[in-house]
């Protein structure tokens, strides 16, 4: 057994249970994807070292990134209304 298959395991396990304790919709299905591709990736690095299984691994990663990115993201793309100044500060 290599250390890649040890490596796969923790994230798709890490992925899966970040996924169970999401609410349900897109964002759930979609890190459940992440948390499978792992699993993929783990069964494929038991048989033997394999150096093709690293541009999957990268593109699960950014999928995960991209989740964690995208719900802080939901203005639209609008900025955030600028925050007025205190009194005090404008006094001194």
């Amino acid at each position: 057994m290599s250390d890649a298959f040890d490596y796969f395991r923790a994230y798709a396990v890490r992925a899966l249970c970040k996924a169970r304790a999401m609410p349900r919709g897109r964002m759930k299905h979609l890190q459940l994807v992440a948390g499978r591709i792992y699993n993929l990736l783990k069964n494929e690095a038991a048989y033997g070292p394999n150096a093709q299984h690293l541009e999957d691994f990268r593109a699960a990663q950014k999928l995960e990134s991209s989740l964690e990115r995208r719900p802080s993201d939901r203005s639209g793309g609008r900025l955030a209304p600028a925050v007025p100044q205190s009194a005090d500060r404008e006094a001194d």
